[in-house]
């Protein structure tokens, strides 16, 4: 089980991966019970995530 530490660390590590490919998402926050709420984003964060996504999986 992860406890809110882990989780918290799980965020930032997400949160930086994410900033290395200039995406962010300002709703990333802890949730309960010790979930990564990724939250709501705009069509343009949404598509730039799914190129990334879609570019790390051609590797």
């Amino acid at each position: 089980m992860n406890t809110p530490y882990d989780t918290t660390l799980c965020l930032e590590e997400l949160r930086d991966a994410l900033a290395l490919h200039g995406i962010t998402l300002p709703s990333l926050r802890v949730g309960v019970p010790a979930l990564i709420a990724l939250g709501g984003c705009n069509v343009g964060t949404a598509r730039e995530l799914a190129a990334v996504l879609r570019k790390a999986a051609e590797r």
